[in-house]
């Protein structure tokens, strides 16, 4: 049997919490799943926001399905090769990244996304809440990559980079950017965002007039990469996932 993590049973909660704590889709998705009536709980159709249970003692189900009961709760962290997936399923039969967790087997999916072209540091969960506090833009959780850019990057990209720029989904917010490394051919910077929008890292780096040729997140809040190599994985410590769960209001 299981062990509950003594958060997750006991109290009543909001029930899109508990449906994304399980790790059946987001808060937001949750909602529209009970105002759509698509959500009972024991036995009674739910469609008020707001409303609460217990997890582990009440029933509730989604589109006929029970939840997942509360479980003893995996943080991973992964070096995501080339050419993975960071979704459950791909209709193009891609590699996906849990396909790399050979002796896990229950399900957990990854915090947040790394592109098809992008490597390492990816956190896998089935703590549903810790996953979207991490992701949200409220929180601020910083991420740092290593960028590889084509061409000698020239300080006035750097500073620009660092003040951000208005991109077509809003502003990117300030980054900091500093120096590794730069020649006539290449140049290596490191980038710490605390946005997370799509390809973020790569359209700034457009927006100051250079191409991406290599990127790597090598930081997630105080979660490092360090030397984990790629394609393998580790469970955090304690210290670790209670970091970052400090980090987002969770402790």
């Amino acid at each position: 049997m299981r062990k509950s993590h003594p958060q997750e049973t006991g109290k009543a909660q909001r029930l899109n919490r508990i449906i994304s704590s399980a790790g059946v889709t987001s808060r937001r998705n949750a909602d529209r799943l009970i105002l759509s009536g698509r959500v009972t709980l024991n036995g009674k159709q739910v469609k008020v926001l707001g409303t609460a249970a217990v997890w582990g003692l009440d029933t509730i189900l989604v589109d006929g399905r029970e939840i997942p009961a509360p479980s003893e709760r995996l943080y991973l962290v992964i070096n995501k090769p080339f050419g993975y997936i960071c979704s459950l399923k791909d209709p193009q039969g891609r590699p996906l990244i849990t396909d790399l967790l050979t002796d896990i087997s229950r399900r957990i999916y990854p915090v947040g996304r790394l592109d098809f072209d992008t490597l390492g540091l990816l956190l896998l969960t089935n703590d549903g809440e810790w996953a979207y506090r991490l992701t949200h833009p409220r929180y601020h959780v910083p991420r740092t990559y290593k960028v590889t850019v084509e061409g000698r990057i020239t300080d006035q990209a750097i500073t620009r980079l660092r003040k951000g720029f208005l991109l077509k989904d809003g502003p990117s917010g300030p980054s900091k950017a500093g120096l590794i490394m730069r020649s006539e051919k290449q140049s290596i910077i490191r980038m710490t965002i605390k946005q997370g929008k799509t390809r973020q890292v790569r359209r700034m780096i457009e927006a100051a007039g250079f191409r991406v040729v290599h990127l790597m997140r090598t930081s997630f809040g105080n979660i490092e990469l360090g030397d984990l190599k790629v394609g393998k994985y580790r469970h955090l410590t304690m210290e670790e996932v209670t970091g970052s769960k400090k980090m987002v209001g969770m402790v």
